[in-house]
């Protein structure tokens, strides 16, 4: 299991697009992605649960995986919160 904390930088937060976003590009690896933001846990890959978090701009976010692939699901996540994307590329 490995996990990293980030800040929200998109300025909508983790909500329609880069939860959408962030949803996609979980569904991509085989590992489990938990988030926890707000006192909140949710499914990475459930757009639902990620869009209950209601994490904005400025937030922590706490991304966790677990699996064969964990390493590089995790860096891909940590990029794309990082990088604020609100739209697919």
């Amino acid at each position: 299991m490995v996990e990293e904390t980030v800040v929200v930088q998109s300025k909508v937060g983790l909500h329609a697009r880069p939860a959408a976003l962030f949803v996609q590009t979980a569904s991509k690896f085989k590992s489990k992605v938990t988030l926890e933001a707000n006192g909140k846990k949710a499914n990475g890959k459930s757009i639902l649960q990620v869009l209950s978090l209601g994490a904005k701009k400025g937030d922590s976010l706490l991304i966790r995986a677990e699996g064969d692939d964990e390493p590089e699901a995790l860096k891909s996540l940590v990029e794309l919160i990082v990088s604020g994307a609100e739209t697919a590329s």
